[in-house]
C-alpha cells in the first residue's frame, strides 16, 4: 500500500513539474507575441500623450514610475493571452509576426496607435454631442 501511495505521489510531482515547464514555455511564447505585436510601441505612444499633460519638472519622476509599471502590464497581458488563446494560436501568431507583414505591423504599432488616438480625439466632440442628444 505504501508503495502505491509513494508511486502516486511521485507521478503527481513529476506531472506538476512537467506542467509547470510546459506553462513556462507557453508564457515565453506569449511574451514574444506581446513584444512582436508592437505593444511597446503602443505603450510608448500612450506615454508620450500622457507626458504632455505632466509639468516639465515632474516628467523625469513620472517616467521612472511609468516605466516600472510596464513589466507588470505585460505580465497581466500574458495571463489574459494564456486564458484566451491556445498554445497553437500563439505559435501561429509567432509565425505571422515573423513574416514581413507581421514585422511591419509590430514596427508600425506605435505610429498607428498614436494616429488612432488623434483621430479619436478629433471625433470626441461630435461623439459627446451625440451622446448628449440621446441622453435627454
Amino acid at each position: 500500500m505504501k508503495k502505491i501511495i509513494l508511486t502516486l505521489v511521485f507521478v503527481s510531482i513529476a506531472q506538476f513539474g512537467f506542467s509547470q515547464t510546459a506553462d513556462d514555455a507557453f508564457k515565453k511564447d506569449v511574451m514574444k507575441v506581446i513584444e512582436r505585436s508592437g505593444s511597446a510601441g503602443q505603450m510608448s505612444a500612450a506615454k508620450k500623450k500622457i507626458l504632455a499633460m505632466i509639468p516639465q519638472e515632474k516628467q523625469a519622476a513620472f517616467l521612472v514610475e511609468f516605466d516600472a509599471l510596464t513589466p507588470k502590464l505585460y505580465e497581466n497581458m500574458s495571463k489574459v493571452y494564456m486564458e484566451v488563446y491556445t498554445k497553437e494560436d500563439i505559435k501561429a501568431m509567432l509565425a505571422f509576426y515573423d513574416s514581413p507583414v507581421g514585422k511591419k505591423m509590430g514596427e508600425k504599432a506605435g505610429e498607428i496607435s498614436e494616429k488612432s488616438m488623434e483621430a479619436t480625439q478629433e471625433l470626441s466632440g461630435e461623439i459627446q454631442t451625440l451622446v448628449m442628444k440621446y441622453m435627454q
